[in-house]
């Protein structure tokens, strides 16, 4: 539900584009993306880069559509709202703040979101849908770059319904689908994941000593009916800021259903 949320002001903007003036739709779509911005925080909500990028690219849409004629708004008002959101998804996932993940993330334990799988995971669907918004963006743009008079509000011309709205919703329909393999596959692979952790044990602590502490932690931190195995601890410790008798050490461990 939050990843459908967060797609919320282009959704909008999509429905009512070419059904009410474009600059209602563009208002429209503008307060809706601010809304969330705002009351982001407020409900300690994910999805911070597509509410900032919303923002972003309805507020120079909203601009542009002031300034423009009606048929360059016929023309590229579709595209470009895909072009905003696909710069949104691509700046998110080079700045390493992919939106898959910040959703994802959104109710699961930190030992799960600090695990290389989720990691992995997450960027690769981030990645999908940077494709799928690129493809939209590109589809959109055939019809104005092909025909001086191509106008979203063309429904006799096949190749402007087509790459206007049959393809890039289509495109927006498989990118859902492919969303929702994501927790099974976060559950599917739960047994394989790999988690980090820390651990406090004096400097002068001897291997095995280190292996026990490292033990007794990770079984603390592990839910009700799993245990840890695999616990693996780190070569080096980091001294602590003004207790330089401890140190920091870094452990790895995997969990299962406890054995009875």
């Amino acid at each position: 539900m939050g990843i459908v949320l967060g797609f919320a002001p282009w959704v909008v903007y999509w429905i009512l584009l070419g059904n009410v003036p474009f600059l209602a739709a563009a208002v429209v779509a503008l307060a809706v993306a601010v809304a969330a911005l705002a009351l982001g925080p407020a409900r300690h909500a994910p999805g911070r880069s597509l509410d900032v990028g919303a923002t972003a690219t309805f507020a120079v849409l909203t601009l542009l559509t002031l300034v423009v004629s009606e048929s360059f708004a016929e023309r590229w008002l579709a595209p470009l709202s895909f072009a905003g959101i696909f710069l949104t998804a691509l700046v998110g996932v080079l700045t390493k703040r992919p939106f898959v993940r910040e959703f994802a993330a959104a109710g699961q334990p930190k030992d799960i979101v600090g695990t290389d799988l989720f990691e992995q995971i997450t960027v690769r669907l981030t990645w999908i849908w940077v494709g799928i918004f690129a493809a939209m963006a590109v589809s959109s743009a055939v019809p104005p770059l092909i025909r001086s008079d191509a106008s979203i509000l063309d429904t006799d011309t096949p190749v402007t319904f087509v790459c206007y709205w049959l393809i890039p919703f289509a495109l927006l329909a498989a990118g859902a689908l492919a969303s929702r393999v994501l927790p099974d596959r976060m559950t599917a692979g739960a047994g394989d994941i790999t988690r980090k952790t820390t651990f406090l044990a004096y400097s002068e602590a001897a291997i095995d000593e280190l292996y026990y502490l490292a033990q007794e932690h990770v079984n603390r931190e592990v839910g009700p009916g799993q245990e840890a195995y695999n616990v693996q601890v780190g070569g080096k410790g980091t001294p602590l800021v003004g207790d330089e008798s401890r140190q920091s050490w870094p452990a790895t461990y995997k969990v299962r259903e406890r054995r009875r």
